[in-house]
């Protein structure tokens, strides 16, 4: 009897009967200060996130009328390494830039 074989009792499923469940996503927000200068932000958003210089302004501007943008949904480990990106570029550059995720 090989292993893949199902002994007494057991039952097999079929590919159609598994479901793959998609994985959480995340959302990536910026918080605004009075520090991080508005054209950072924006090539924070371009290179990071990869926006277009039009997104970026867009979502810059959110940043700072509303206090928090949304910069994309992704998993959470991809979520979590932007975050990190972005703090790493804006203490670099001497910002205090915050960056967040939170699940959808």
């Amino acid at each position: 009897m090989s292993a893949h074989e199902p002994q007494h009792g057991e039952s097999v499923k079929s590919e159609s009967d598994l479901r793959l469940d998609e994985p959480p996503l995340y959302r990536v927000l910026l918080l605004n200060d009075d520090y991080t200068t508005m054209d950072f932000v924006v090539e924070v958003l371009k290179h990071v996130f990869r926006k277009s210089e039009e997104q970026a302004t867009h979502i810059m501007l959110n940043v700072h009328h509303t206090g928090v943008g949304v910069c994309g949904l992704y998993p959470f480990e991809i979520a979590e390494t932007k975050v990190d990106m972005v703090h790493s570029i804006a203490r670099e550059k001497g910002f205090p830039l915050k960056c967040t995720l939170e699940r959808e």
